[in-house]
This record gives C-alpha cells, structure tokens and sequence, in this order.
C-alpha cells in the first residue's frame, strides 16, 4: 500500500484529538480527585448519554449526518429525515464488533491502572504502538515504511527509558496492561475496517456505539453500586462539580468524534502515536494544576525521546513516507 501524506482535514483531526484529550484529562482529574467523586463509570455512563443525546438532536435538525453521503442525497432519497434519522439494522448489526471491542478496551483499561503503578502503566501503554501495526496489518493488509517503523523503535526505547526506575514486576498487572494494549489496537482497528465497509462517517459509528454500550454499562454500574454512590455523593449538586461534569461530557462527545475523525481520516498508528504526544502534554499540564510529579532525569530523558519519535512519525505521514 503506497505511502501519502496527511492532508489538511487529517492535521485537523489529530490536532483537535490531542487537544480534547489533554483538557477532558484534566476535567475527570478535578472530578475524580478534586471534587474525590468515586465513581469513573458513572462519569463515563454520563458522557455516553450526552452523546446520544447530541447526536440524536443534530441529527433530528439535519445539521449532521450518519453517513458518507451528503446530506441533500440522504433527504433527496427519502422525502423526510424520519426514515433515516437511525440507522439501518442491517448497518447497526454490522457495527457490533466496535461496541464489544469498545467494552473490552474500557473494562480491560480500568482494570490494567489499578494493578501497576502510574509510571509502569504510562510505559507499558506506550508499546500500544507495536499492537497497533500488528493489526492494522492482520485486519487491513497495511504496511509502513522503514521510517516509521524506526520511529515506533525510538518510541518504545523512550517509554521503558521514562519507567526503568520502577520496575516492580507484577505478573498479573502487567498481562492485564499487555492486554489493555491489544484491545486498544483491536478497538482503533476496528474503527478504520468499519469506517469503509459500513458507509457510516464518524457520527454514525458513535450513534450505533453509543446505543450499544449504553444499557450495558447501565447495568454495569447499578450491580457494582456506583449509581446508588453516585446518588449519594454529597458535592453531587453544588454548581462546581456540574460544571466540571457536564464540560467532560462535551469534551468527551468532541473527543469520541475526533478519535473517529483521526482513525478514518488518518490511520489507527497515527491515532495512537497522536495519544502518545498528547500524554506529554497531559503530564506537564497535570504538573502545572495538580503537582506530585517527582522529577527524574531518566524520565525526562525517555519522554524526550518519546517526543523526538513522534515528532519523527509526523513528519514522515506529512511527507508521505
């Protein structure tokens, strides 16, 4: 498959990416730590509902679409919005593989933090660049270039640099994290194989997603008890905190959006290498507003190098290398 370079919508959708992540990082920082609200899968219960009922609302007011076609085709077919404002069976049942592969990638990844440290776990994460080649050559027949590759080298030599001072093998942790990573490269995978046989753009894809995983995690946070917490949190209505959760559900529909955009537009790789640039701007920023960042020398070292090889795979996809 022949190398080209990212055009002007594919720079947008990676820069808009890294920016939404950094600040939806930092508004479920102050949710969870600042305000100590305990429950992360309401909040993410929360952000799903948001999108289904965003997306519902554009698409009931034609100011979006849920498909490739533009949307005077979509109404020149059907006379009215109200035949095509779900999707088509057929289509949603065809998008299943994305909401389990979502599931497994949110369930897999809280699960991967709490068993090694922060450090570790930013390391390890970072290898999810090796899983992702791996299947976007097993599902999509994509090759890369010797450039990149390269680049995806410095990257991991630069992660385990940023965590070698913490090394505390933990078997069980790190499998789960290893795992974590492979259901990471499935999900993005997924997106770009769906995002071409199914004919829905990135609204469309969210639309069915969301309506999977909704009554799911529903289920999911009333048996583990974190609905009945989250009733109960005694900050639950002062202005502040809803403030902070309605901005990360905003935040999150535009991120989901552009995690779509990207992976479409660009490739499941550059979506990831986009999430390991972003994590150097989370970092700092993080230090910035929260502290409790130790400075280390090898760390700073590792994420150099980490910075330099992204810096690096950027520009061989604008160069169509």
């Amino acid at each position: 498959m022949g190398a080209r370079g990212m055009g002007r919508r594919g720079i947008l959708a990676a820069l808009s990416y890294m920016a939404c992540a950094v600040l939806l990082v930092m508004f479920n920082k102050a949710a969870l730590s600042t305000y100590s609200f305990p429950c992360a899968n309401v909040i993410t219960l929360l952000q799903i509902i948001c999108s289904i009922c965003l997306l519902y609302t554009l698409r009931y007011w034609n100011l979006i679409t849920f498909e490739n076609e533009p949307l005077e085709i979509i109404l020149g077919k059907e006379g009215s919005t109200s035949k095509r404002l779900l999707v088509p069976m057929r289509t949603f049942k065809r998008t299943l593989p994305l909401s389990f592969s979502y599931l497994m990638y949110m369930v897999i990844g809280m699960a991967s933090l709490r068993g090694v440290s922060v450090p570790m776990y930013t390391t390890l994460r970072r290898t999810t660049v090796l899983f992702t080649m791996a299947m976007e050559y097993a599902i999509m027949g994509q090759r890369h270039s010797r450039e990149v590759i390269c680049s995806v080298g410095v990257i991991v030599f630069g992660a385990f640099l940023a965590g070698a001072r913490d090394f505390s093998f933990d078997t069980a942790g790190y499998s789960l994290v290893v795992i974590s990573n492979v259901t990471t490269a499935i999900y993005l995978a997924v997106i770009a194989r769906l995002g071409k046989v199914t004919g829905l753009n990135s609204f469309g894809l969210m639309w069915c997603n969301s309506l999977v995983c909704l009554p799911i995690l529903l289920v999911w946070t009333w048996l583990t008890g974190e609905l009945h917490s989250a009733t109960d949190f005694p900050a639950l209505y002062e202005h502040g905190f809803q403030a902070v959760l309605l901005l990360s559900c905003i935040l999150a529909f535009v991120l989901n959006y552009t995690i779509f955009l990207n992976t479409s537009l660009n490739s499941p790789l550059t979506q990831t290498m986009c999430g390991n640039i972003k994590d150097l701007g989370t970092i700092f920023l993080g230090w910035l507003l929260f502290g409790g960042l130790p400075f280390d020398w090898l760390n700073v070292l590792g994420q150099a190098l980490g910075f330099l090889g992204s810096g690096f795979y950027a520009y061989c996809k604008l160069h169509g290398k």
